[in-house]
């Protein structure tokens, strides 16, 4: 199935004037305004309550009804196009035992690209794939509950890498893990050739793998730039509740390696 003919030039994501009220009057989001160039790897920083949860939940339609609009490589997020939109967009939760529900990682992998029509040998080429992209490919056979922690996390990875999205999202992708597979988590998302947008509270992790930033406070994109130069920003620091780790000092970290981020 082809992209649609605007899709190669589109973004891979557009968000625009997104507001958006919950049933109960709490107003999560104000007017977001962003675009992700194919191939970007974008970090989302925020404090608690800021609305990065509500955000996440519209790129793929689960959360609607709002004003403003979500374009998906060049599709509207809406009823019309839903089945495309949850292909496109591919969110990793932040525990992966929400994800990972069946008898075997294999089985896992597969359920969604069969899910929506995959069948036979193109559906174990693309769980190889997938597992191969994670490091995982020697644990098909295995129950998603014998691993460690981390690598429940990366077979979640797999199982949305499965469906060939266009965008990646990732919840908290480091939290809980151990050093040596937050390193191993990092390795594999700088190999992907997907766009991917990340949702952290982890800032040195944020410098390390994503070149551009946007900080969400209060419902609205406060900053958009390179990371290393928002995390040196001490008041937009502090008037956004951004806390880095004691003693840690972005100036001297090597900064994310890919393409610029814009101005």
């Amino acid at each position: 199935m082809g992209p649609v003919s605007t899709a190669a030039s589109a973004p891979s994501l557009e968000v625009s004037g997104l507001a958006f009220a919950y049933p109960d009057g709490h107003q999560a989001l104000f007017g977001v305004d962003f675009s992700l160039a194919r191939g970007e790897r974008v970090a989302l920083l925020g404090p608690n309550g800021a609305g990065k949860t509500t955000l996440v939940l519209h790129l793929n339609g689960i959360l609607g009804g709002g004003t403003g609009t979500v374009t998906v490589a060049g599709l509207p997020v809406g009823k019309q196009h839903m089945a495309a939109i949850r292909q496109k967009v591919g969110i990793v939760f932040q525990d992966p035992d929400d994800q990972l529900f069946m008898p075997t990682v294999r089985e896992d992998v597969a359920f969604g690209p069969a899910a929506a029509g995959v069948k036979g040998a193109a559906l174990e080429e693309r769980v190889r794939t997938a597992l191969e992209r994670v490091g995982m490919q020697d644990f098909a056979d295995r129950p998603p509950h014998h691993l460690s922690f981390g690598q429940r996390r990366r077979v979640a990875v797999a199982t949305v890498l499965a469906m060939e999205p266009e965008i990646l999202v990732l919840d908290e992708p480091s939290s809980n893990l151990d050093p040596a597979s937050r390193r191993e988590l990092a390795d594999i998302l700088r190999s992907l050739d997907v766009t991917v947008l990340m949702v952290t509270h982890d800032l040195p992790y944020a410098l390390e793998l994503c070149p551009r930033s946007l900080v969400l406070s209060d419902g609205v994109i406060a900053a958009d730039g390179p990371t290393g130069e928002l995390l040196c920003d001490e008041e937009l620091m502090r008037a956004h509740r951004l806390e880095l780790p004691f003693g840690f000092d972005p100036r001297s970290v090597e900064r994310a390696p890919g393409q610029p981020a814009r101005p």
